[in-house]
């Protein structure tokens, strides 16, 4: 099985065993519904709260470094926290589940299986909403990373039937449409 596959498998399983609602975003999402790109590290979102954080370290055991007064003081902010997978040195982050966007992306999220060697299926964010939340850090990033763009052009290439409407809606409500205008140009171009 593919070390990060095997990794995640944990991850998804600890917050599963605590009834956490969770989803894989990133890029890890954005391979399974676009182009395939490798990653250095996984992404998630997560309905986790403080009470959750050393049940959840307890439940990933010594195999990963989880600092629960980390994540507590991250989780206070409203930032991500990391994992880390001490036997491959994948690092994870789970972002806390604090707007409305993340509720709607944790209730549309599906059970797939992600392009990793072995990978089991797990709860990954919809084509439209991987499409929006990377729209929205390629525009917090001041509009300068190739790489995050080719994803955004990728996943509309490669998405024939997207929830257009359901794009348009949120894009308004996240400050995208512009962006999400220009990739669907530059989408048509290829």
């Amino acid at each position: 099985m593919d070390p990060f596959a095997q990794a995640l498998k944990e991850l998804t399983a600890a917050l599963e065993s605590l009834g956490v609602r969770y989803a894989v975003g990133g890029s890890l999402a954005s391979s399974t519904h676009g182009l395939f790109r490798a990653t250095e590290d996984g992404d998630l979102i997560a309905d986790v709260h403080p009470f959750h954080l050393p049940k959840l370290a307890a439940a990933l055991g010594s195999g990963w470094y989880a600092d629960v007064p980390l994540m507590e003081t991250a989780l206070r902010a409203g930032r991500a926290f990391n994992l880390i997978h001490m036997g491959t040195a994948l690092k994870f982050d789970v972002f806390p589940a604090s707007t409305e966007f993340h509720t709607a992306q944790l209730d549309r999220a599906q059970l797939r299986r992600l392009r990793l060697e072995g990978a089991v299926p797990c709860r990954v964010t919809t084509a439209e909403d991987i499409l929006l939340a990377k729209l929205r850090w390629y525009c917090d990033g001041g509009e300068i990373s190739d790489r995050q763009w080719n994803d955004i052009v990728g996943l509309i290439s490669a998405n024939q039937t997207l929830d257009h409407d359901y794009l348009q809606r949120w894009a308004q409500r996240l400050g995208v449409t512009r962006l999400l205008e220009k990739a669907q140009a530059d989408a048509q171009v290829l």
